[in-house]
């Protein structure tokens, strides 16, 4: 049986009227900001406070994508008669997104919790020498890092907390029981004692 000639643009012209009649899904994007899940890994951000340069991070980057430069720093003395101390000073901290894999293993690592991910994704640059973010750069970022989950009340209390929290109630307990020992102990000094009166006899 020959087609018939138009079965084509017929079939053609059918799917776009369903298709005219049917709500969009399309995300107006850039005007419209897409719901991101709380768990995206969109970019890197730095709290510099926490980091003490211990390189975890840069040794344990399979792409060697983190770069860190610093110098050691003499804190003096705290107390008279103590010895000095040195502590390492962040002086770069930088990460080539262009190498970057995104697989967390930086985050994890990092003992001070000094790295966190952020849901921010739009550092597209021009030029690819460009995607190297510095220091200054990543702390920007922090202020985009979601707040964590809030805790299971039905879980149960970190030992941490239960430790200094029994530590806590055994000092309150010996301050009352010191505070309820010092008024039995200082007794009030009686009234002395007052004189007879003298009985007088039959003049």
């Amino acid at each position: 049986m020959a087609p018939i000639p138009g079965a084509g643009l017929a079939k053609g012209l059918a799917v776009t009227l369903r298709t005219m009649t049917r709500k969009t899904v399309t995300e107006q994007y850039p005007d419209v900001q897409p719901e991101l899940p709380p768990r995206t890994r969109g970019v890197i951000g730095l709290f510099e406070e926490n980091c003490t340069v211990c390189m975890l991070c840069a040794r344990e980057c399979p792409d060697w994508c983190i770069y860190i430069d610093s110098h050691k720093e003499t804190v003096p003395a705290a107390v008279e008669g103590g010895r000095e101390r040195s502590r390492n000073v962040l002086d770069r901290f930088a990460i080539d997104f262009a190498l970057c894999m995104y697989c967390g293993i930086c985050i994890e690592v990092c003992p001070f919790d000094a790295l966190f991910w952020s849901p921010e994704f739009e550092y597209a640059e021009t030029d690819i020498h460009e995607l190297t973010h510095e220091r200054d750069r990543l702390r920007e970022w922090m202020w985009t890092v979601p707040a964590p989950p809030a805790l299971d009340p039905a879980a149960e209390e970190p030992k941490e907390l239960a430790a200094a929290r029994k530590a806590a109630d055994k000092l309150a307990a010996a301050a009352q029981a010191a505070a309820a020992q010092a008024p039995a102990s200082e007794a009030p000094a009686s009234a002395p004692d007052e004189p007879a009166p003298r009985e007088e006899g039959p003049a």
